[in-house]
């Protein structure tokens, strides 16, 4: 279920906060609740991934990129994601988020995210690639950059990063319903 409570108050914090230059990074403060966590009594990996969802609402709000999809009548969509777990969260912990937009290429907008415990360490470190959209399909990322008055050409995209875009351009999609499938179409 969708955290409705959190996300309204998400909206409401992020809407009194300063404004933020578009390539900023916006702070937000979350706590592990016991119907975050899953049978081993830490964050459930699907909840992480809501609550990065949280910090990317703060993050447009914050930056215009909310008014901007509203006013061009742009919708968001998540194309990929690839997240490194290191430390558990547990019931009952604040963690720190960050987030922030590192870049586009021809398609994507690339934001990164990452939670921190109390005590300084990276608990899970996330990237994921968006696209706007309109009717028409995906909108050009430097068109997203005019709308929000920045410069059309990304700050370079780190290394990494690009090779999980080349990763990502090699798998297959769509996927083998059978992966073996895959092996008999080798074989004939």
């Amino acid at each position: 279920m969708y955290p409705i409570v959190r996300f309204l108050k998400t909206m409401w914090s992020a809407r009194r906060q300063p404004r933020l230059g578009a390539l900023d990074t916006h702070l937000s403060h979350h706590r592990c609740w016991p119907w975050d966590i899953d049978v081993w009594m830490e964050l459930n990996n699907g909840r992480a991934l809501t609550l990065f969802d949280l910090g990317r609402v703060g993050l447009s709000l914050r930056t215009g990129l909310a008014e901007v999809t509203r006013q061009e009548r742009w919708g968001m969509a998540i194309a990929g994601s690839f997240i490194r777990y290191r430390r558990r969260i547990r019931a009952f912990e604040r963690i720190e988020m960050k987030t922030r937009l590192i870049g586009w290429d021809g398609r994507f907008l690339y934001m990164e995210q990452s939670m921190w415990k109390t005590n300084g360490d990276c608990a899970n470190h996330a990237i994921f690639r968006a696209a706007a959209t309109d009717r028409r399909g995906i909108v050009a990322p430097a068109r997203v950059a005019e709308a929000l008055n920045i410069d059309a050409a990304s700050p370079p995209l780190p290394d990494w990063v690009l090779a999980w875009c080349a990763a990502e351009d090699k798998r297959p999609w769509p996927p083998m319903a059978d992966p073996g499938e895959e092996r008999l179409a080798s074989a004939s």
